[in-house]
């Protein structure tokens, strides 16, 4: 009886139950696939922005938002944060490029040939 009241206490310590963690950690990742199919992301590119999220978890929240999606005809909302690696086009002004099919051999000068 005593091990079982000091037990009880474990939580006011601070020490977590490995249950409620793996809960927890299960709801985070579903509420992250949710949030992803809404805002119109591939589940690809949820994991890549999530890559500590439980992929089964997160999987399983951007379906059960899909089939809510479809059964309800909501449309999903642009996602503001760009896909990972993509890049803004370099303005033109900035960059000196060469005409299509010109090589560097062709704009050197005759001397240095």
């Amino acid at each position: 009886m005593l091990a079982s009241l000091l037990l009880a206490g474990c939580e006011q310590l601070g020490i977590e139950d490995p249950a409620k963690a793996a809960a927890n950690k299960e709801a985070e990742g579903k509420a992250i696939g949710s949030a992803c199919r809404h805002a119109m992301r591939a589940i690809e590119d949820c994991y890549l922005l999530n890559p500590r999220a439980q992929k089964a978890a997160v999987f399983a929240g951007w379906r059960e938002m899909d089939e809510y999606m479809r059964e309800n005809k909501l449309e999903g909302v642009a996602p503001v944060v760009p896909r990972p690696g993509a890049t803004k086009p370099a303005d033109d002004g900035d960059v000196e490029t060469e005409p299509k099919g010109a090589s560097r051999e062709a704009s050197r000068p005759a001397a240095s040939r």
